[in-house]
């Protein structure tokens, strides 16, 4: 039950608890309890809202970094992506397999903006190695929600 729950409210956080009631076949206030004891153990760490800014007309400019680093004795990588997550233009950070360590996931006005972050707090880090950056151009697909139209024709078809 906990997992169809978090399943439903991961896809749609706006859903109605008389909508949730239904679908599990339980009663409203045994759903909040849950949602509650989820929130409380950490299960449930936050309720967002995914935004296309594209379409609002707003500049704004996403980049992976993928980052390698030295992890630190007793730590691993620990340390080092607390560090970093702090910044307040980092969006997420990940332990990955691979080439790299770590990837990270941030936001900022221009290109120019997102470069300077990697230069100079990012790569001046002591145990940063080496980073790799890679500017989104377009989001297609973000947290399992499409984006993007898809293209339809709207000629009118000529037959001979």
């Amino acid at each position: 039950m906990r997992e169809k729950l978090l399943s439903i409210i991961e896809k749609n956080s706006r859903i109605e608890l008389k909508d949730l009631a239904v679908i599990l076949g339980m009663e409203e206030i045994d759903i909040v309890n849950e949602l509650q004891k989820c929130e409380e153990e950490g299960i449930i760490c936050g309720y967002h809202t995914l935004i296309d800014w594209d379409k609002v007309g707003i500049e704004k400019v996403s980049a992976l970094i993928e980052v390698r680093v030295t992890p630190q004795r007793g730590q691993g990588f620990d340390s080092i992506a607390e560090r970093i997550y702090k910044y307040p233009e980092v969006h997420a950070v990940f332990l990955i397999s691979g080439g790299y360590d770590l990837l990270v996931s941030l936001e900022g006005k221009t290109l120019r903006e997102v470069s300077a972050f990697v230069s100079n707090k990012l790569s001046t880090l002591d145990t940063v190695i080496s980073t790799a950056t890679h500017f989104i151009l377009k989001k297609y697909k973000d947290h399992g929600t499409i984006l993007t139209q898809k293209y339809e024709d709207t000629r009118e078809k000529v037959t001979p």
